[in-house]
């Protein structure tokens, strides 16, 4: 489910965050799915509840998941998720570009990727 990495400078909540977002984003994890208890997957990773409490609740906070009280927490609808987020992703997204960019990677090769990924398309390397 989720892969931690102790030697990964970004910090563990982040790291589990990433998993979520990324298993709702790729829909592992269903829409309105009910999420592991924060005990539960603190358990499964052997690591503070309180870390996990953290990660859930920023991506309640960015629209990802609901918490329902004595319920748990579960898969929130894609229309829920906080426009904000489009903001910051695009920001990543411009940088990451004009760094390819500046390393001679070829516009149409990025185009291609992009048309490929919209259409459902998994990443790959470019073969370099």
């Amino acid at each position: 489910m989720i892969q931690l990495n102790y030697r990964d400078s970004k910090p563990i909540y982040e790291q589990i965050k990433d998993g979520l977002r990324r298993l709702v984003v790729s829909g592992a994890v269903k829409q309105d799915e009910k999420l592991p208890s924060v005990r539960e997957l603190a358990t499964n990773l052997s690591i503070n509840p309180n870390t996990i409490q953290k990660a859930y609740r920023e991506l309640e906070q960015e629209g990802y998941i609901y918490t329902i009280a004595g319920k748990g927490s579960f898969a929130a609808q894609r229309a829920d998720v906080a426009s904000g987020r489009n903001e910051e992703l695009m920001k990543e997204f411009d940088e990451i570009v004009k760094e390819l960019l500046y390393l001679c990677e070829d516009k149409d090769i990025l185009i291609k990727r992009i048309e490929e990924l919209a259409k459902g398309g998994t990443e790959h390397d470019t073969g370099k």
